[in-house]
């Protein structure tokens, strides 16, 4: 079933172009990983697909079931974030605003949501501490949750293991790839070019020339070909 559709996609911000030429879609179960140099998009894309921007040129032409705003969106986290003075529980529980409507306060059922989405990714246990005193990847864990009790189906991250150490990164990798096996879409933006190829269906390369395919399709085109050389070099 499709998620959405892109076509002919030109991105950009205060009409400054940053990428064109960008066509790919994403259908219900997919795992598509974003990659690319910096600069080249991947942030404003993202934004769209999560319906915080608009395209300069082209369409993106969503399934009849699809629901932007019930999209669960990590976003990039700043300094500023880091050092949130909030407990755990209402850093995710925040999550919880977009499907409330006008009412202004947290139900019963927002409440059972959040603490679900916190044991099912191991949260639970430090629910009450505040979330500026944990580690990065207890942050992220945290973060992830946030963004389970506003997803559907559908995932969208932004570089969610950056500063993150090795360890940490394989946690947060293992996590999205359970919420993938157990039918969440996931969109992911990553400079982690090994994770791509490890974890995701397909990958979608923005540059001079974008390439959108499969992981074995990816693997043989240009960009595809530069990363089997460079792992050759690092072997």
């Amino acid at each position: 079933m499709l998620c959405f559709r892109c076509e002919n996609i030109t991105l950009g911000y205060e009409q400054k172009i940053v990428a064109t030429n960008i066509s790919f879609s994403v259908d219900s179960g997919d795992y598509l990983c974003v990659v690319g140099e910096n600069g080249a998009g991947k942030t404003t894309l993202i934004k769209m697909i999560v319906g915080l921007q608009k395209p300069l040129a082209g369409s993106m032409i969503r399934g009849k079931e699809f629901d932007a705003r019930q999209i669960g969106y990590l976003p990039q986290q700043t300094n500023v974030q880091k050092d949130f003075p909030a407990t755990v529980e209402e850093v995710v529980l925040s999550g919880c605003q977009s499907s409330m409507g006008l009412f202004p306060f947290y139900r019963a059922a927002e409440r059972h949501k959040a603490a679900a989405v916190m044991r099912s990714l191991g949260v639970a246990s430090f629910a009450r501490r505040s979330y500026r005193e944990l580690s990065g990847g207890q942050q992220q864990r945290v973060l992830l949750c946030r963004a389970l009790c506003a997803a559907k189906d559908m995932m969208v991250l932004d570089e969610p293991v950056a500063g993150l150490d090795p360890a940490a990164s394989d946690d947060l990798y293992g996590i999205v790839q359970t919420l993938n096996d157990n039918g969440m879409t996931i969109v992911m933006i990553t400079h982690d070019i090994r994770a791509a190829v490890r974890y995701a269906r397909h990958i979608l390369y923005l540059g001079e020339r974008p390439f959108f395919g499969t992981v074995t399709d990816f693997l043989q085109s240009a960009p595809g070909r530069r990363f089997a050389v460079t792992q050759e070099m690092e072997a």
